[in-house]
C-alpha cells in the first residue's frame, strides 16, 4: 500500500511539472542551470559513553549517503526512497580485560530529519556477531552546547514480549531497514555531521 501511494504521488507531481512547463515561456539562454537535488548524508567518527560499560573505549565511524531507489526488492522493483550506501565501523575495547572487538557493516538505508538520522547497515565483517545481520543506528547533532549522540540497536533491550524461544525466553526481533533506537549515548570525543534532505517522490514509470 505504501509503495502504491508513493508511485501515485510521484506520477502526480511529474504530471503537474510537465503541464506547468508547457504553459510557460521557454527559459532564456542565460537562465541559471537547475541545481542538483540535495543528498542526505551522515559522516563522522566519535568515542561514545555507554552507560552499561562506562569505562570501555567504544568508537563508531559512519560514512553514509542517500541513494534513493537504487536497491530493487521483491514487489518493489524501483527500490525505496530511503535506499543508501556507505559503511559503518565500530571498535570496542573492554577496559577490564583489554579484549578488542571490531566490526564493519554496509549501509542499506538512511532517513534524516533536521539534525537527526536513522540508518541501518548489514554486517560484512565482525569479531563478535554474525555476518549478514542488519544493525540499526541513530545520530543526533548536539545543539546549544549539548554533545552529539549515537544510538545502536544492540545497546538497548530489543525484545518481542509476544514471542518466546524453546526455553520460554522472550526473543529479539530482526532489525528492519532504517529502524533504530533514539540516539542515547553521548559522544565524549569527536562527532557526527547530519545533512538533511527531504525524501524524494517515486521516479516516473518509464524510469523504473
Amino acid at each position: 500500500m505504501r509503495a502504491t501511494s508513493l508511485t501515485t504521488l510521484g506520477l502526480a507531481v511529474m504530471t503537474a511539472v510537465t503541464a506547468t512547463a508547457a504553459a510557460g515561456a521557454a527559459p532564456a539562454d542565460d537562465a541559471p542551470a537547475t541545481k542538483p537535488a540535495r543528498t542526505a548524508s551522515v559522516h563522522g567518527s566519535a568515542r561514545i559513553h555507554y552507560a552499561f560499560s562506562p569505562d570501555d573505549d567504544i568508537r563508531f565511524t559512519i560514512d553514509a549517503e542517500a541513494a534513493p531507489y537504487s536497491r530493487p526488492l521483491p514487489g518493489l522493483p524501483q527500490g525505496l526512497p530511503t535506499d543508501a550506501r556507505g559503511t559503518v565501523s565500530f571498535r570496542h575495547v573492554v577496559a577490564a580485560t583489554g579484549q578488542i572487538a571490531t566490526a564493519k557493516a554496509r549501509v542499506d538505508c538512511l532517513v534524516t530529519g533536521g539534525g537527526t538520522a536513522t540508518l541501518t547497515a548489514v554486517v560484512t565483517r565482525s569479531d563478535v556477531g554474525p555476518v549478514g545481520e542488519r544493525l540499526g543506528f541513530s545520530v543526533g547533532e548536539g545543539r546549544a552546547g549539548e554533545p552529539d549522540r549515537l544510538g545502536f540497536s544492540w545497546g538497548v533491550a530489543n525484545v518481542d514480549p509476544e514471542k518466546t524461544d524453546e526455553k520460554g525466553d522472550v526473543t529479539a526481533p530482526r532489525v528492519g531497514t532504517c529502524m533504530a533506537p533514539a540516539p542515547f549515548a553521548p559522544a565524549v570525543r569527536g562527532g557526527f555531521r547530519v545533512r538533511h534532505a527531504e525524501l524524494p517522490p517515486s521516479p516516473p514509470a518509464e524510469m523504473r
